[in-house]
């Protein structure tokens, strides 16, 4: 069974069994953003900059900002930061887009309010101090202010704050800073005369500053499917009186079907990361034990485990090899087991803040019993995506890789038809080795390090694209063989009049189809 992830911080997210008052209803935070105008929700970026975020031209007018004005944002923690805002038609009114940096700088997750203010008084910086992470330089030796620090600046003047991280991309990898001082203190805007200093040893990364949780904006091509989850999850989960006012019964599981690959563990880590709750992870044949009554006591203890440290998600993966149609199979054990999980999710307390969420590539072979309402109530079809949701993956797989200018990801996703998420990401990583293997003769392999100038001169080309396509298969469609015969019309002896009529007709649809 897998260790599940610590409880989140008690300070930052009351749980359930706090005092109701501490977290405020929906009706009375609409009310506070109306009477504070500056109080936005956060919401996902739709470009990933780190000194970027975006507002509703509306919402700009009536807070008097202007595009390209740095505003401070307040989090959660005391945690502030400072970013340029830009004008975004497409966000919502109450809402702010901001990546995933620039949530993590203020302790904060996709739904939660955070302050806008104006900050008209910052300066442009005289000298900054920035050193990068210790674990995202492993392996890189040189300069890292050519490779990464200097093209990044470059680009638009970038406001910093002490203490906070930021993401460079550049050279088949992504490298994290810290800014250790700024001069003058606290905030700066970084411009074209400001002496950047790297000197130093790389620093270690506190546990609260990481930034390799898999959030919602990893998850693509689901848009409808995800709308669904954060519903039936987030409200439960994150504003259970909301239930309790109207006087329903909040959902308890959720069962995701779709085939391998299409990304139904990711969405449910995102989720679990997202809204800060207790992620415990049952992997199915892992709590199978040749002991009598030990698979149902596994069974058991995770539920316990999860209503202890409610709000919490139990993901069950491979849900159809524990809880198989009874009628169908022969083993003891996994009737026994399917009886104890219809016992359990029977069993888990209204408001007891806990979801079951269950995935599976053949959801017919379930027990009927455990699709019904009150158990999973909700199945969401995690199907493969279309063409536009292919776009979204690939954006999202190659945004730590340095793509060449003639890369167009619009023609690989429709190249691409049948490919679920975790052919995507195979099929930008066969392309990233076909770029390595051009550079082979330049890397020197008894060497632990590579030099980060050769690093910042290796891009992934639309070649290397092309080269990938030819060598990768789709899942979708793994069991389709489609055979060109080789057969000619010599072959056939005979027939001449059968023959002539045959061409005659596929010439007529050649000309009806050109026409």
């Amino acid at each position: 069974m897998a260790t599940p992830n610590p409880p989140p911080p008690q300070q930052d997210e009351p749980s359930s069994s706090a005092d109701p008052k501490a977290k405020k209803d929906y009706s009375t935070a609409i009310l506070e953003r109306k009477k504070s105008p500056n109080r936005l929700v956060v919401d996902e970026a739709t470009n990933d900059d780190n000194s970027v975020v975006a507002l509703h031209p509306d919402t700009m007018e009536r807070l008097q900002l202007f595009r390209g004005d740095t505003v401070l944002l307040k989090g959660k923690k005391r945690k502030d930061t400072i970013c340029i805002v830009l004008a975004d038609d497409t966000c919502e009114e109450p809402k702010v887009r901001m990546n995933k940096t620039v949530r993590k700088n203020l302790r904060v997750r996709l739904g939660d309010v955070v302050s806008v203010h104006q900050c008209p008084d910052v300066k442009y910086g005289k000298r900054v101090h920035i050193l990068p992470i210790d674990d995202t330089v492993e392996g890189i030796t040189g300069n890292l202010f050519d490779a990464f620090l200097k093209p990044y600046f470059l680009e638009a003047y970038r406001p910093l704050r002490k203490g906070d991280l930021f993401l460079v991309r550049g050279g088949m990898r992504s490298v994290e800073f810290k800014v250790i001082e700024t001069d003058p203190a606290e905030y700066c805007i970084v411009a074209p005369d400001t002496e950047i200093f790297c000197d130093g040893e790389p620093v270690k990364r506190e546990d609260e500053e990481r930034l390799d949780d898999v959030g919602y904006d990893d998850v693509g091509g689901v848009r409808k499917q995800m709308a669904q989850i954060r519903e039936l999850v987030e409200l439960p989960l994150r504003h259970p009186q909301l239930f309790k006012s109207i006087g329903v019964k909040p959902p308890k599981g959720i069962l995701l079907f779709g085939p391998p690959g299409s990304g139904k563990t990711l969405i449910a880590r995102a989720v679990a990361n997202e809204t800060g709750a207790f992620f415990f992870l049952i992997n199915g044949p892992e709590i199978m034990s040749k002991l009598a009554g030990e698979s149902e006591s596994n069974l058991r203890k995770a539920f316990e485990e999860a209503e202890k440290n409610a709000p919490s998600i139990i993901f069950i993966d491979e849900i159809d090899s524990i809880a198989p149609k009874r009628e169908k199979t022969n083993g003891e054990v996994e009737r026994r087991i399917v009886s104890q999980l219809l016992t359990l999710m029977d069993g888990l307390k209204s408001r007891a803040h806990v979801i079951v969420m269950g995935a599976t590539n053949r959801p017919n072979s379930i027990d009927p019993a455990l699709r019904r309402f009150g158990r999973f109530d909700r199945e969401i079809d995690i199907g493969v995506p279309d063409e536009v949701g292919r776009l979204e993956v690939l954006r999202i797989h190659t945004k730590n890789m340095k793509l060449a200018e003639d890369v167009e990801l619009e023609h690989i996703s429709r190249d691409t038809h049948g490919y679920v998420g975790a052919d995507l990401a195979a099929l930008c990583t066969e392309a990233a080795l076909q770029c390595i293997r051009e550079k082979m003769d330049i890397i020197d392999l008894e060497d632990e390090t590579i030099d980060a100038e050769i690093l910042n001169s290796m891009a992934v080309t639309n070649d290397h694209f092309k080269t990938a396509l030819t060598t990768s298969n789709p899942s979708a469609l793994r069991e389709t063989v489609v055979e060109v015969p080789n057969v000619s019309w010599e072959d056939i002896g005979g027939l001449e009049n059968v023959k002539r009529e045959l061409q005659e007709v596929y010439y007529c649809f050649l000309v009806y189809q050109y026409s």
